[in-house]
């Protein structure tokens, strides 16, 4: 089955999304106000949480970033995150096959994707 969404919103990179924080003398990472708002823009949005896909899946994602400079790798792992964190998927290591790709829309940064739980894994894997 394949389910299509849309996600209005800048995605930000996640490697400039966590700060070092220390907590009882010892360093740890926590995620800056940026990615905990996109993550709860993410959830109101999203209209197939809760859809627990626990077998393998592949997904087709469509960034429109707000400019070039942003990075399609570091968003696409936000989203993924953001797709466990709403139980869209039950874990991001059954991602069998991902497609992404980059577009720019100044006025409208947002996520398009689509996601298929009928992915069967191979014979040869």
């Amino acid at each position: 089955m394949k389910y299509k969404q849309i996600i209005k919103g800048q995605v930000p990179s996640k490697s400039n999304c966590y700060k070092v924080i220390t907590i009882h003398g010892h360093g740890s990472l926590a995620k800056q106000e940026v990615l905990k708002e996109y993550e709860r823009n993410f959830f109101r949005q999203c209209t197939i949480r809760g859809l627990n896909i626990t077998g393998y899946f592949k997904i087709e994602v469509y960034v429109y970033f707000r400019s070039m400079r942003s990075d399609l790798d570091n968003a696409s792992k936000i989203i993924l995150d953001c797709l466990q964190a709403c139980k869209v998927i039950k874990n991001d290591n059954r991602n069998m096959e991902e497609h992404k790709w980059k577009f720019v829309d100044e006025k409208d940064p947002r996520i398009e994707f689509v996601i298929s739980d009928d992915f069967t894994k191979s014979k040869d894997l």
